[in-house]
């Protein structure tokens, strides 16, 4: 009866289910937006971020739309940069990228677009400084959930730190954060 009542509500609403057998930790008011699988992997997006699990994990965890640097759907795969918040420069937020990992999809549905659509549409503007060493990408952005947006600092590789800290705290006095 619980899975007759989960589906009709599923219908009703036009929200995707979670796939049998998969279960997250969602908030009360966290819903589903679009799902696939890729091999015995399953990406779940929802309106706060995206889900990947393969049910082996003890604690699955969501990454938020703000830490996914990039979402690309190539060749039947879907392709993310996914960010790790590595320190505070001031009021900003220091980003380190990790490795693009691939996700080959059997059958995507409208999951590429709805990851697409959730990690560009968190973003409020960005900036890419020229800086001894290399460059950062400052960007502001929306995180789900919450009001008003953070700023993000995310330098290349061999970049001078002291460079980046500096301009990221003056970057965020002039924005207000």
């Amino acid at each position: 009866m619980a899975t007759f009542l989960r589906r009709l509500g599923a219908v009703l609403t036009g929200r995707p289910l979670l796939p049998d057998g998969v279960r997250l930790p969602l908030t009360d008011d966290e819903h589903v937006v679009a799902q696939a699988r890729s091999g015995n992997r399953h990406l779940i997006a929802t309106q706060y971020g995206l889900w990947i699990t393969d049910g082996t994990e003890p604690e699955p965890r969501r990454t938020g739309w703000h830490l996914i640097s990039k979402a690309e759907w190539r060749s039947g795969a879907l392709e993310l940069t996914v960010a790790d918040e590595t320190g505070e420069l001031g009021a900003a937020v220091l980003l380190t990228d990790r490795a693009v990992r691939r996700y080959p999809l059997d059958q995507p549905g409208t999951l590429p677009k709805a990851v697409y659509d959730r990690v560009t549409g968190s973003i409020r503007s960005t900036h890419r400084q020229e800086l001894p060493g290399g460059a950062a990408w400052f960007v502001q952005r929306k995180v789900p959930g919450r009001d008003g947006v953070i700023l993000q600092v995310r330098p290349d590789p061999g970049t001078d730190p002291a460079v980046v800290a500096d301009l990221a705290a003056e970057v965020a006095r002039k924005l207000g954060h």
